[in-house]
């Protein structure tokens, strides 16, 4: 009978950190966490009494056989913890649809409301390898007659027909006929440049109406929710739902004359209208939006011409849990340019990365830090946001389910219901650590997968059930 070969060192630790006494404690902890892929370990106590000051729970880390308590780390990026940006995902979910159909305080009847789906791209700063479709055949990338060379002595077309994987999509034509500089710093005012468009759009509509901003606010209310996206060349460009309410948000109509061509055609010149000068006492960069600008309805129901709302919820949920690490650069912090040379990363991001921290160096761009921002290729904005009256927000979405959790945490400890007796819990909590100890990673992702399953089974069973 021939021996089994030895186990490996990482399975060996797992195997010891299971004979542990405090194993199954543990394993109730990270379950707890959603399976959180760098959990923080806090070491504290928690007392919880009524108004007559009866204490009626004492919770002590020192009591517990791993001697802390376990949390998630809430981090956004699917990158860094699957878990807890699957949890993010499924928030920003429901605060898109709600703001499309309805539910989580907000009525139903603004699914009458006219909204668009709009995608503001960047400009060119020079041609890369693209996959190009026509149906479903693949296109050659870039062709060109005669095979015309840049200046660089580099052709300047491409006849290949580009895979969903293939590495050389988004990466330039010609590194030398790329402008670095220019896209590096219009990654690092796209933030700005929204936020001027946000700021244009009602002035827009003021000016066809002929009316002031104040007087338009009393007639009409624009609400938006968006998420940036980075394409394969290392630009972000942003998807945003922008629609049109009456006066005192979701819950009023807007006037009859407010219709979805009315709103696509403010979109457009708005657009082409807003701009950022970099620097700005002697701009010699002037960011824009790029000519690529989608604007496209969206209906509840899926057979009329349009886009569906679930879909376009699921879509930005979708990117709302994505960073820059999606073109090919990381999802951590830089700290010297000397670490630049040794990154897992495409070329192209690579070359990014250097402009932001040579540009970071530069006088004329001493506000602006590029090199904080240089792992996210100069983009320094928020990856998610909406305006005040679009629907719900994540930390009421948050509460509610820190309530449910906390209700069901005092069936456990046999504590009143929260409707019967008013209770009081205070408690002091220390930082202890973060991420998994030797041998617990390989437990911590078996109860992640579990997890995930049982959520997928279960968003299965909801798209299966009848209307």
């Amino acid at each position: 009978m021939s021996e089994l070969p030895p186990l490996s060192p990482d399975v060996l630790a797992a195997a010891q950190r299971a004979a542990m006494p405090d194993f199954a404690r543990w394993q109730e902890m990270v379950r707890a966490t959603g399976g959180c892929a760098q959990p923080i370990r806090l070491q504290g106590h928690r007392i919880t009494f009524d108004s007559g000051l009866e204490v009626l729970d004492v919770y002590r880390t020192a009591d517990e056989p791993t001697g802390y308590l376990l949390t998630a780390c809430g981090n956004r990026r699917s990158s860094r913890c699957p878990a807890c940006s699957e949890v993010y995902r499924d928030d920003t979910y429901h605060l898109i649809l709600s703001g499309l159909r309805g539910g989580k305080g907000v009525p139903e009847d603004v699914s009458a409301h006219p909204r668009v789906f709009a995608t503001f791209t960047a400009p060119s700063f020079g041609a890369v390898h693209a996959r190009r479709m026509k149906g479903d055949n693949v296109l050659p990338c870039r062709p060109r007659r005669n095979n015309p060379v840049c200046d660089h002595g580099r052709r300047e077309g491409c006849g290949v027909r580009h895979s969903d994987d293939d590495p050389q999509v988004g990466q330039p034509i010609c590194v030398d006929c790329y402008d670095y500089a220019g896209a590096v710093l219009w990654n690092a005012h796209a933030g700005e440049l929204w936020r001027r468009f946000a700021q244009a759009l009602p002035a827009t509509f003021a000016r066809h109406l002929g009316v002031t901003r104040a007087e338009l606010r009393r007639r009409l209310r624009l609400s938006y929710a968006k998420v940036a996206e980075y394409q394969t060349r290392g630009l972000v460009h942003f998807h945003a739902v922008i629609r049109l309410d009456g006066p005192d948000g979701p819950s009023d109509r807007p006037p009859d004359w407010a219709t979805v061509p009315v709103l696509q055609a403010a979109i457009r010149e708005t657009a082409a209208g807003v701009s950022v000068p970099m620097p700005d006492d002697d701009p010699s960069f002037v960011g824009r939006w790029g000519t690529q600008l989608g604007i496209d309805p969206i209906y509840v129901a899926t057979s009329l011409e349009g886009l569906a709302d679930q879909r376009v919820a699921a879509y930005i949920a979708k990117y709302a849990t994505k960073g820059a690490e999606s073109a090919g650069t990381v999802d951590r912090p830089i700290r010297e340019v000397a670490d630049v040379a040794h990154l897992d990363v495409t070329e192209h991001a690579r070359r990014m990365i250097y402009t932001c921290f040579a540009l970071g160096d530069d006088p004329a761009y001493r506000l602006v830090p590029l090199r904080r921002w240089a792992h996210m290729l100069g983009y320094r904005g928020h990856f998610s946001t909406k305006s005040r009256r679009y629907s719900t927000t994540l930390g009421a979405l948050r509460q509610v389910r820190a309530d449910h959790q906390a209700e069901r945490a005092r069936e456990r400890r046999g504590l009143p219901d929260s409707d019967e007796r008013e209770t009081v819990t205070v408690g002091e909590w220390r930082y202890a650590g973060s991420g998994y100890r030797h041998g617990e990673h390989l437990w911590a992702e078996v109860i992640r997968q579990g997890i995930a399953t049982a959520r997928q089974i279960a968003r299965e069973g909801e798209r299966q059930e009848p209307a």
